[in-house]
């Protein structure tokens, strides 16, 4: 499946401050933009539409910036990308053929809806917590291990 570069920064955001949130910190777009390497105007785009959908807080002023608006537990998968990625979900109500109504419905019914379904399962499961473990799993892998 093929992703939006948004998306990933979105992800690569919300990981960030799940993994700053019980500091009670507020994370800066700058700060994030240079951890990660990224755009920091693109990513206030991306911080604009995870704030619309109350995935995250932000206060304003020198000790600004953004955090997590619940605990990364309650925070889904689905939740960032149906965020940022709007239209995605949406159902389309257009008829795209013109002659064979059956055909239409068989697809939709037997393909799309069952796709939809299954995508959105499989993003509901996926907490933003487990994404966070993931990237401390993924992380210990590149370092070394020392033992005395």
């Amino acid at each position: 499946m093929r992703v939006s570069i948004k998306v990933k920064y979105g992800f690569a955001s919300m990981i960030c401050l799940a993994q700053k949130y019980n500091t009670g910190e507020y994370v800066t777009v700058l700060s994030l933009a240079e951890r990660l390497k990224i755009s920091k105007i693109y990513l206030e785009q991306v911080f604009s539409l995870l704030k619309r959908a109350d995935l995250v807080s932000s206060i304003k002023g020198s000790r600004g910036g953004y955090q997590l608006a619940r605990p990364s537990n309650s925070i889904t998968a689905f939740d960032i990308l149906s965020a940022i990625e709007v239209s995605l979900f949406e159902k389309s109500q257009e008829s795209f053929i013109e002659g064979e109504n059956g055909i239409e419905k068989t697809i939709q019914n037997s393909v799309l809806e069952k796709l939809d379904a299954s995508i959105k399962a499989t993003l509901l499961a996926i907490s933003l917590e487990n994404l966070v473990l993931d990237a401390q799993k993924y992380s210990s892998e590149n370092g070394y291990m020392f033992y005395l």
